[in-house]
């Protein structure tokens, strides 16, 4: 299966960061990919954190595009149908009950444009090293329930796919956990590494947790450097079940990182290699 990782720059423009959005995903259905997936807050890198909840849309209804009050997601929907992909859609800010506080939402589209997944991502940001800090729970509400789903490819074989968003990477107990009833094929995994921890962590973590699933993964990143000053790693890459690095794009800017999962591959390795079966714990 041919998938695709969109490497952006998001900005402060929500409309400038979806049409750049919509160009890479074209480029990639044009190339054949099967599966699109776009960066964490691809649809905005505002100027404060708090940009987050003005734009903040309720959960659209799973099998209507969109409405009025979910402009974002009536595009995802059909952009989605338009070039008849599964689109994992990033992160979207999701409005929580109590609206003073947003999830960081992934939905996942099919290519009929139906919602076939959402996650909310679960664990939270935080960092400070003296000149830097973040804190992603002073505006968004973590999710606390794992989220994987079943993709049928035009070649006939099943994927099981698991959700992830960025920080979840630190936590391999999450992937345990989606994995423990079925194997999981691929994990998604859309970031926006800081360039600082990024360098440090993002390509050894990403790779680690292709061997201990013994899956693929693919991560859409945010790479380059914004207009709040905050500059991300980028680096958005498809690792095999070896660990192996498929594809990665190791300069700043948008672009569209493809790569051939192959199925087969992944039986033949876990049949050498049978950790899953020896787990214990």
């Amino acid at each position: 299966m041919k998938v695709a990782a969109i490497q952006m720059v998001s900005t402060p423009d929500v409309h400038a960061n979806f049409e750049a959005a919509r160009a890479w995903i074209a480029e990639a259905a044009a190339a054949g990919a099967e599966l699109v997936a776009l960066p964490e807050y691809f649809c905005l890198m505002g100027l404060s954190d708090q940009d987050k909840l003005a734009i903040a849309e309720p959960l659209a209804d799973a099998d209507v595009a969109g409405t009025a009050s979910t402009p974002m997601q009536h595009i995802l929907a059909e952009t989605a149908r338009e070039h008849g992909i599964w689109l994992v859609a990033g992160t979207l800010p999701i409005r929580t009950p109590d609206a003073e506080r947003v999830f960081n939402t992934t939905l996942v589209y099919g290519p009929d444009g139906r919602r076939m997944a959402r996650y909310d991502k679960i664990h939270l940001f935080c960092f400070e090293d003296g000149q830097r800090r973040y804190d992603e729970a002073a505006v968004l509400l973590a999710g606390h329930e794992p989220v994987a789903f079943d993709l049928p490819a035009r070649d006939g074989r099943n994927w099981r796919i698991g959700l992830g968003v960025c920080y979840d990477l630190r936590f391999p107990e999450l992937f345990r956990a989606l994995g423990r009833t079925q194997p999981l094929d691929l994990i998604v995994l859309p970031a926006a590494f800081t360039d600082t921890t990024g360098q440090a962590h993002w390509e050894l973590l990403l790779r680690a947790r292709a061997v201990e699933n013994l899956c693929h993964v693919l991560a859409p990143a945010q790479g380059g450097l914004h207009a709040s000053g905050r500059r991300t790693f980028g680096h958005s890459m498809a690792v095999g079940p070896w660990g192996e690095v498929l594809a990665v794009k190791r300069d700043e800017g948008g672009g569209v990182v493809l790569a051939e999962l192959d199925h087969g591959r992944q039986t033949a390795i876990r049949r050498q290699l049978p950790a899953l079966q020896h787990r214990v714990l």
